[in-house]
């Protein structure tokens, strides 16, 4: 039986320099002040359609400090007992908020962004479990504000090249995928990437870039068995997991907070097969191998960091009236939170959200 391409989630963007503007100019927020919010802070600067207009922090003092790094017009601190986050939800300029805050905290700040009528970006892990991820789509829904989870290798136009080689079927029938990520991160308990009560561990972390190619040309699994180290604070350091299609396509995705890897994707085909060279979350060459006709390579530019993909699809879609991203549908975010349900509920692992 051959195998179904998956519908890949290709940008309908005509243009693909995501430095063109696509319409009205919207202000940002951006609520924390940690490394990734720095990254795309830097990113949004080279949209001309987007003015940093707001950041917060818990310290009125770095929000300041960010605010005059990256030329936001604002600064929110906590002040009498008023979150940072809260006072920048308050200000009737913001169109629209990125999260950026550790996983555990993403349910919560985003159901008081969409009460406060922003439309929102949260960075991924989209939140702790499927549960928190359908309260916030059903809310977005209701609110009819736009809301998409921040997995910004999905837009980028290698990843992109890639999900469109593997639905033209080049490369035949796709029957196996295998994906890996790792980096030993430094432990400490109060990382975002080690504590518990954070959402800290490899899967809801970097699980999402090795997931993000089998999903992309196989779709979503009908099966999934997960392996995994857990460590004393009950996080889960490294994992394996093995993806089954009642079609006899396989999987199989390693992330690890231990170790170094590869890096690597490969998508094998009955008629050839393609590999990523430079890090599955931000490939910049496919090398693809069709039947005799020998190797050939495509080479990807990316234009910043690779943020600027993501960052001009959320303003797209606003200034176009959508409430989600054709490309990352909530759909989507929800499934993958349940697909995370399931191989913690495997590997033993749980978080405190889990009991709210």
């Amino acid at each position: 039986m051959s195998a179904p391409i998956a519908t890949p989630w290709l940008s309908t963007q005509s243009d693909p320099d995501p430095r063109s503007a696509t319409g009205k100019r919207l202000r940002w927020g951006v609520i924390a002040t940690g490394g990734i919010a720095r990254s795309v802070s830097q990113d949004l600067a080279l949209l001309p359609d987007a003015e940093l207009y707001a950041v917060s922090s818990r310290s009125q003092g770095t929000a300041e400090s960010f605010a005059a790094d990256y030329g936001f017009a604002k600064a929110y601190g906590d002040d009498d007992g008023v979150p940072g986050y809260q006072r920048l939800l308050a200000d009737g300029s913001v169109d629209v908020v990125y999260v950026a805050t550790p996983h555990a905290q993403h349910h919560q700040i985003v159901l008081a962004a969409l009460n406060a009528g922003k439309h929102v970006l949260c960075e991924k892990a989209f939140t702790i479990n499927g549960r928190e991820a359908s309260e916030l789509v059903a809310l977005a829904r209701e609110r009819k504000l736009f809301l998409m989870e921040a997995v910004w290798s999905r837009f980028l136009p290698g990843m992109q090249r890639a999900f469109e080689i593997a639905a033209s079927g080049e490369l035949g029938d796709v029957h196996w995928v295998t994906a890996d990520l790792g980096f030993p991160a430094p432990y400490s308990p109060t990382s975002r990437l080690w504590a518990r009560q954070d959402g800290g561990g490899a899967l809801l972390d970097i699980s999402v870039y090795p997931l993000l190619w089998a999903v992309g040309t196989l779709g979503f699994p009908q099966t999934v068995s997960a392996t995994g180290f857990i460590n004393d604070d009950g996080v889960d350091a490294q994992n394996a997991l093995t993806l089954g299609y009642n079609h006899g396509a396989q999987a199989q995705l390693t992330s690890s907070l231990l170790a170094y890897g590869p890096r690597t994707a490969t998508v094998a085909g009955s008629l050839g097969y393609l590999q990523s060279v430079g890090s599955i979350n931000n490939p910049r060459e496919l090398v693809i191998g069709v039947g005799r006709e020998g190797l050939r390579t495509e080479a990807f530019d990316v234009v910043g960091i690779g943020y600027t993909y993501e960052l001009r699809e959320v303003t797209r879609c606003i200034q176009q009236g959508l409430t989600e991203s054709p490309v990352m549908p909530l759909e989507d975010s929800i499934k993958t939170m349940r697909l995370f349900d399931g191989v913690r509920g495997q590997l033993g692992v749980s978080y405190p959200n889990d009991a709210h």
